[in-house]
C-alpha cells in the first residue's frame, strides 16, 4: 500500500508554549552536550577508518532514544543519513525486541528497511543503565564496496537488488561483548577488499562505544531522570521551534515537478517526480502522488531515502534550527507505493542519491522559494560517483585489489541577493570532503590530469548559478580494470528559477582528445579499461536565479577577467559585449552601447526562441550557427550526446519547465 510517513511514527500536537522541566542552564549545556558526544563519535571515525570514502566524510553519527527517535545528530552529518537513521534505529527495536542485551552491536544497511542504500552500512549499539535500556548509538559509513556485479556495487544493469550487493536486516555483529567474528566473516567475504570493510566496522563500533561512554558520564554527573528529560526536551524544543517558525508562514499549496533523465528500457521521455507541498497552520506536509513508477535502472529510491529528502529539502530553509526527530513530528509526507520514491523490494536502488533523491530535495528548494523568498535557491548540481577497480600493477602494490571512488564538486543554485556556491559538495551531503587528488593518487593506479573550475558551467541568472569543475585522469599500471559511473542531468539538466538558465550536462568521455573517444554518459558500469585510457568529466553549475539580461554589466565584466564566463557566453547569455584587450593583463572593455542593442534584441526575440521548430534549429546545429549551450539555454532542446541526436519527448518536457521557471518571468 502507498506510505504516509509521521517521521516519529507519532502524532504529537502542537504546544503553544514550551515549557521546559529543566532549568535554561541544564537544558542549554544537555542540548549542547548531546551534540558535542556525537561529533566526538565522528572524530573516532577519522581517526580510525579504513577507507578513504570514509575518511572524506561520507558518514554520520547520531544518538537515539530508547524508542529510536533521533536526540541529536553532529555538526558535520549528511542529511540523508541523519534522516533515516532514526527508521533503522526502530527497525532493530522491531526484530529484536526483548531480546537486546548490553554489549550488544547490531548491523543494518537495508533500503527497505527505512536505509538508504546498501553501501551505507549502520552500525547501532544499545546503550543501558541500571540494566535498561535508556538510548542507542549510531555510525553510518559508506563502505566503498558491498560485493555485487561491479567493483564500487553500483551496476546500472541490475534489475533488483541481488546484483547490487549484500543486504544486511537487522543482524546481531557482537553479543553480550562477544565478537561474532564468523558472521562477520560471512559478509564482508562478499565484498572486495574484506579487510578494509572490516577495519571500517571496528571504526564505526568503537565510535559508538565512545557515544556510550559519554552519555554514562552525563548520567553520573546529572543523574538519569535529569537526562531522559533532556532527551525529550530537546525533541519537543525542536519541534515547537519548528512549529512556531510554519505557523508565520502562509497557508496553501505550491507543487512542482523535476526529472530524472530517463528509463533505459521506455527510450525516450524525462522521468517525472512530482512533489506537491502543503502549509497548514503548523504543520507541513509533502504529496509525491503522481511520481512515476519505479524504472528500469538503479536511480530509484526506498522510501527511508525519499523521506529523508523531504526533511533535508525542507530543513535547508530553516538552518537555525537542530535536526532531530522533533523536527520529523512536523513534516507529513505522503510516498505512493510502487513508484520511483517508493521503490519495494527487490527493485533496484542503489544510485537514488544520484536519482530521485536530489529532485525532490532541489523541488523542495523551489517550493519554499515560493514562500521564503529571502531565502530563495534555484537547482544545484547533481551528485555523481565514479568508481574504477581493478589490479594494481605498480612496483610495491604486490598486484593488489584497488578501489578509485571519486565524487566531484561542483555548482549550488543562484540565491535570492548572490551568486550560487563555487565547487561545493552536493547538497546531498555538504558535510563531505573534496577528495584530495594526492591521497587518491597514493591508494590506486589513477593520475588526475585536470581539475579545475569549468567556464560556462554556471546557469545564468540575475543571480548566476555557482560554477562546475572538470576533473580528468589517465589510467597506469592497472590490470583487469573496470569503470562504473552513477549521476545524472545529462537531460534533465540543472534548471535555474525566477527567469534563471539552466546550466550544463553531466557525462563522462573517454579518451576525449583522441580518434576513438566516446561519450560513455551519466549511468553505465563495467567498462572496461587499458593502460593509457584518458577519461574526463564535467560537473554542472547551479541553475541561475532572475532574468540574466538583468544582472549587473560590471559583474558580468568580473565572471569574464576570473574566466568563469566566456566572452562569447557573455553576450549570447547575458547580452553584454566585451572586448578584450589583454587577458593577461586582466584588461577589458565593455562596449555599452552594442549591449544595449544585444540586450534589446534578446528580449525581443527569446520567447520565440523556445517556440521555435525544433528540427529547424538542430540543422543550425549541425551547420555551425549555434551551439550546444545555445540548444540548451536557449531554445530548450535536450541531445542524446552519445549519438548526438534531438530527444524530441525530452525537448517538449524540457520545455514545458522552462516556460514555467524562466520564460514566464522574463519581461
Amino acid at each position: 500500500m502507498s506510505l504516509t510517513i509521521k517521521s516519529n511514527l507519532e502524532d504529537v500536537s502542537s504546544k503553544s508554549i514550551h515549557q521546559s522541566k529543566l532549568d535554561p542552564v541544564t537544558f542549554e549545556v544537555l542540548k549542547n552536550g548531546f551534540i558535542n558526544l556525537v561529533d566526538q563519535m565522528a572524530e573516532q571515525i577519522l581517526r580510525t577508518c579504513y577507507s578513504f570514502v570514509i575518511f572524506n566524510r561520507d558518514f554520520s553519527c547520531a544518538m537515539c532514544d530508547a524508542n529510536g527517535n533521533t536526540i541529536m545528530q553532529g555538526t558535520q552529518d549528511i542529511s540523508v543519513h541523519v534522516g533515516t537513521l532514526h527508521l533503522t534505529a526502530k527497525a532493530v527495536i522491531e526484530d529484536f525486541g526483548d531480546d537486546i542485551h548490553p554489549g550488544d552491536v547490531f548491523l543494518v544497511n537495508d533500503p527497505y528497511r527505512g536505509g538508504t542504500h546498501f553501501n551505507d552500512v549502520r552500525v547501532i549499539r544499545p546503550v543501558f543503565y541500571n540494566g535498561k535500556i535508556i538510548s542507542f548509538m549510531q555510525a553510518n559509513g559508506h563502505w566503498a564496496d558491498m560485493g555485487g556485479s561491479t567493483p564500487g556495487s553500483f551496476d546500472v544493469n541490475s534489475k533488483d537488488h541481488y546484483g547490487e550487493g549484500i543486504r544486511i536486516p537487522p543482524v546481531r555483529i557482537w553479543s553480550k561483548g562477544e565478537y561474532l567474528k564468523d558472521v562477520a566473516n560471512l559478509l564482508v567475504s562478499n565484498m572486495r577488499i574484506p579487510e578494509e570493510r572490516l577495519g571500517d566496522l571496528r571504526s564505526q563500533a568503537v565510535a559508538t562505544k565512545v557515544g556510550e561512554n559519554q552519555l554514562l558520564q552525563l548520567v553520573e554527573k546529572y543523574g538519569i531522570e535529569t537526562i531522559l528529560t533532556a532527551f525529550d526536551e530537546v525533541q519537543d524544543y525542536v519541534e515547537f521551534m519548528t512549529r512556531e517558525k510554519v505557523k508565520k508562514m502562509p497557508n496553501g499549496t505550491w507543487e512542482t515537478t523535476d526529472f530524472i533523465d530517463m528509463d533505459p528500457e521506455a527510450g525516450d521521455g524525462l522521468i517525472p517526480i512530482k512533489v506537491k507541498m502543503t502549509v497548514k497552520d503548523d504543520q507541513i506536509f509533502y504529496d509525491l502522488s503522481g511520481s512515476h513508477p519505479y524504472i528500469s535502472i538503479f536511480l530509484n529510491s526506498g522510501f527511508g531515502a525519499a523521506l529523508s529528502a523531504t526533511y533535508a529539502g525542507t530543513k535547508t530553509f530553516f538552518p537555525d534550527i537542530p535536526l532531530n526527530s522533533g523536527f520529523y513530528r512536523v513534516v507529513q509526507t505522503y510516498l505512493p507505493e510502487n513508484s520511483v520514491v517508493n521503490a519495494p523490494w527487490p527493485v533496484a536502488v542503489t544510485g537514488f542519491c544520484s536519482g530521485a533523491y536530489e529532485k525532490i530535495m532541489n523541488s523542495c528548494f523551489e517550493l519554499w522559494s515560493n514562500i521564503m523568498p529571502e531565502r530563495a535557491l534555484a537547482c544545484s548540481f547533481n551528485l555523481e560517483y565514479l568508481l574504477v577497480g581493478g589490479n594494481d600493477k605498480r612496483e610495491g602494490y604486490n598486484n593488489q585489489y584497488f578501489m578509485w571512488y571519486d565524487w566531484m564538486p561542483g555548482g549550488h543554485g543562484g540565491r535570492i541577493d548572490r551568486d550560487g556556491a563555487n565547487a561545493l559538495t552536493a547538497v546531498f551531503g555538504l558535510g563531505m570532503m573534496i577528495q584530495p587528488s594526492e591521497g587518491q593518487e597514493r591508494l590506486s593506479p589513477v593520475l588526475t590530469t585536470k581539475l579545475e573550475i569549468l567556464t560556462d558551467s554556471a546557469g545564468p541568472g540575475e543571480f548566476r548559478g555557482g560554477c562546475g569543475v572538470e576533473k580528468g585522469g589517465i589510467l597506469q599500471n592497472i590490470e583487469n580494470t573496470v569503470m562504473s559511473y552513477c549521476c545524472d542531468r545529462s537531460r534533465s539538466i540543472t534548471w535555474g528559477i525566477f527567469g534563471g538558465l539552466p546550466s550544463i550536462p553531466h557525462g563522462v568521455w573517454l579518451n576525449p582528445d583522441k580518434e576513438n573517444k566516446q561519450f560513455l554518459g551519466t549511468v553505465f558500469s563495467n567498462v572496461k579499461l587499458k593502460n593509457g585510457d584518458m577519461f574526463t568529466r564535467p560537473s554542472a553549475g547551479g541553475g541561475g536565479l532572475g532574468d540574466p539580461l538583468k544582472r549587473d554589466i560590471e559583474a558580468v565584466l568580473d565572471d569574464v577577467i576570473d574566466e568563469y564566463v566566456s566572452i562569447e557566453r557573455a553576450k549570447k547569455d547575458y547580452g553584454v559585449v566585451i572586448k578584450e584587450i589583454d587577458r593577461d593583463l586582466d584588461q577589458f572593455e565593455i562596449d555599452v552601447e552594442a549591449t544595449r542593442e544585444t540586450r534589446q534584441y534578446i528580449r525581443e526575440n527569446r520567447k520565440k526562441w523556445l517556440e521555435e521548430d525544433v528540427n529547424v534549429v538542430f540543422e543550425k546545429y549541425q551547420k555551425g550557427e549555434v551551439d550546444h549551450l545555445d540548444l540548451i539555454r536557449r531554445y530548450g532542446i535536450v541531445l542524446d550526446l552519445g549519438t548526438n541526436t534531438v530527444l524530441q519527448k525530452s525537448t517538449a518536457q524540457n520545455r514545458e519547465m522552462m516556460r514555467k521557471r524562466s520564460l514566464s518571468y522574463w519581461d
